[in-house]
C-alpha cells in the first residue's frame, strides 16, 4: 500500500498536546461519501458536509497524513464517491467491498488500515449512523483510538445522528468537528504551511474567511503611504 509519509510528531515537550491527537500516528478513513446517499442527508445541509470533507481531503495533503476511502456499492443507487476527496488527496487510497455494509466487515480495507500502522482513526462518512458507527465500534474495539468527525458525515434525521452521538460515547469513539480536527493536527502558526492552513479555516468556518479578508485589508491600509 502507497502511503502519504509519516509527519513529524507535534507533541509539546512541556506536555501539552499530549491529550490530543498525534499527526504522526494519525489515519483519516473517508466512508460512502456517496451520491445516491447525500440526496437522503437531513441533520445538515448537503453543502457543508461536501465542503467539511473537501477540507478535510486538502489538510490531510498539506500534513501528509494517509487516506484510506471506501464506498458500499458505488455501481448502485448508493453512487459514486464525489470527486473532491481523491482530487485535493491524491495519495488516498481506495479499498472496494464485496457488498459489506459494515467496512470493518472487509478484510482488504482492514488489512489496508492495519498496513499503515496507524493507531489513531479519523473518520467520517455517510450514514453516520451506519457506515461511521459500525467501522468505529469495531476498530475501538480492535485497540485503535477512533475519532468520529461529525460534521463531515451525515444522517437521514437528527434524531439518528442524537442517537448515533450517544452510542458513540458509550463505545468509546470520540465525535469531533471539522473546525476542531483542523485547529488539533495544525497546533502552532509557527510552521511553514501556517499560511495554507489559514486557508483551510475559511472552508471550516466560512465567516473566518471575512476575518481573514479585514485583517488583510487593515494591514494594507496601515502601510498605504500617507
Amino acid at each position: 500500500m502507497t502511503t502519504a509519509p509519516k509527519a513529524k510528531s507535534s507533541i509539546l515537550p512541556t506536555g501539552g498536546g499530549a491529550a490530543l491527537m498525534d499527526p504522526a500516528d494519525t489515519l483519516i478513513l473517508l466512508l460512502d461519501h456517496q451520491s445516491g446517499l447525500f440526496q437522503t442527508v437531513r441533520d445538515i445541509p448537503v453543502a457543508d458536509l461536501r465542503r467539511n470533507v473537501e477540507m478535510i481531503a486538502k489538510l490531510a495533503t498539506l500534513l501528509n497524513i494517509p487516506v484510506i476511502t471506501t464506498a458500499s456499492e458505488p455501481g448502485g443507487s448508493n453512487g459514486p464517491l464525489m470527486p473532491e476527496i481523491h482530487h485535493y488527496a491524491p495519495h488516498a487510497v481506495y479499498v472496494p467491498r464485496k457488498g459489506e455494509v459494515n467496512a470493518w466487515d472487509n478484510e482488504d480495507f482492514v488489512a489496508t488500515v492495519r498496513a499503515t500502522g496507524r493507531k489513531t482513526l479519523v473518520m467520517a462518512g455517510v450514514w453516520t449512523s451506519v457506515c461511521v458507527m459500525f467501522p468505529a465500534l469495531d476498530a475501538q474495539a480492535a485497540g485503535y483510538d477512533v475519532y468520529a468527525v461529525i460534521d463531515a458525515s451525515g444522517d437521514p434525521s437528527e434524531m439518528a445522528s442524537r442517537t448515533t452521538l450517544a452510542r458513540f460515547v458509550q463505545g468509546g469513539v470520540k465525535p469531533t468537528s471539522t473546525n476542531a480536527l483542523l485547529s488539533e493536527l495544525h497546533r502552532t502558526w509557527a510552521r511553514p504551511e501556517a499560511a495554507e492552513l489559514a486557508k483551510l479555516y475559511a472552508l471550516a468556518a466560512p465567516n473566518y474567511a471575512a476575518v481573514i479578508e479585514s485583517f488583510v485589508k487593515a494591514q494594507e491600509v496601515a502601510k498605504a503611504p500617507t
